[in-house]
């Protein structure tokens, strides 16, 4: 049986869109994607260091960022990052490289994000890696906002090389037709933005990252754009949106236990209490028909479970 799932394994990561970029969500929820993995991880340990084994583990570190556990995440990907560079197999180098940037940014290692991540844009344009180019623009440019807002020196300067990195990794993105580098860029430069206090210009990006990111099929990263989403509308004020987008946002990422499920329940709670029980749940009515038409009936009956959790 283990030979038959490494065989199964290694066929998936020769394939030309093996997903460098993803990881496991498509049809998965927390306890079985947890399951999934385990299971996966079992049959890696028995082969030496191989191209596909570089390739799997890539996916499997993402998932486990989503996941939260940034400490495996991190083995996942560092393992990944020296079997890739034996094999030869830049581009699965080149992740590893960007996904260590975006794990770092997770744990608010930004000198480490901004390192990693001007290394993947360097060696990404030797090789003429345009994918790596276009991820390492989005990760260096949200590295630099975020750096810049933690010591309060978000100078003109500076945000405009920032969102001027951004805007090069969406134009890139775009013209490669990768949905899912798209939903990332412009995911961060949706944030860049919130963090500038520009939330109608936010908004704008963070819609376009929903629609990236639903094509794409990745569910974390529809998650976040629709949790920024949520920050975003509350900070214009429009609390018809923001509850709809944060309730679509927590159950979505809760579903496949990311953390950041939290963020968007926290938002949600910040609004009962600034609104009161009965504006809120009216809200919440309003927006039912938007709500189902993504996490079906069950999800919106779960949501004042989720809110209590939180």
């Amino acid at each position: 049986c283990f030979q038959m799932t490494l065989q199964i394994l290694r066929s998936f990561a020769r394939r030309e869109t093996f997903p460098l970029y993803g990881g496991v969500f498509a049809s998965l929820s927390g306890e079985y994607l947890q399951q999934t993995l385990a299971y996966l991880e079992v049959p890696l340990k028995r082969v030496e260091g191989t191209q596909e084994k570089a390739r799997i583990l890539t996916l499997l570190g993402y998932s486990q960022r989503a996941l939260g556990d940034y400490e495996r995440a991190q083995e996942f990907h560092e393992e990944a990052l020296a079997i890739a560079q034996q094999a030869g197999d830049r581009p699965c180098e080149l992740a590893n490289y960007n996904h260590l940037s975006r794990l770092c940014l997770s744990r608010k290692q930004y000198t480490e994000a901004i390192d990693r991540s001007q290394r993947a844009l360097i060696l990404s344009r030797q090789v003429g890696d345009r994918l790596g180019v276009a991820n390492a623009l989005a990760n260096l440019g949200y590295s630099e906002v975020l750096a810049a807002q933690q010591v309060e020196r978000l100078d003109e300067d500076l945000s405009e090389r920032a969102i001027g990195y951004l805007e090069q990794g969406l134009e890139l993105s775009q013209q490669l037709g990768d949905r899912q580098s798209l939903a990332l860029c412009d995911y961060s430069l949706g944030l860049a933005h919130l963090l500038l206090e520009q939330p109608s210009t936010a908004v704008g990006y963070l819609l376009k990252g929903v629609e990236a990111a639903q094509s794409s099929g990745d569910l974390y990263l529809q998650g976040l754009n629709l949790a920024a989403l949520g920050e975003g509308y509350y900070q214009l004020q429009d609390w018809l949106r923001a509850v709809t987008m944060g309730a679509i946002a927590a159950y979505l990422l809760q579903q496949i236990e990311a953390s950041e499920w939290r963020q968007a329940a926290g938002v949600l709670s910040i609004l009962r209490g600034q609104l009161g029980e009965a504006e809120f749940e009216g809200l919440l009515s309003r927006g039912r028909s938007q709500i189902i038409a993504v996490i079906g009936v069950d999800g919106y009956d779960y949501l004042p479970q989720l809110l209590q959790e939180f």
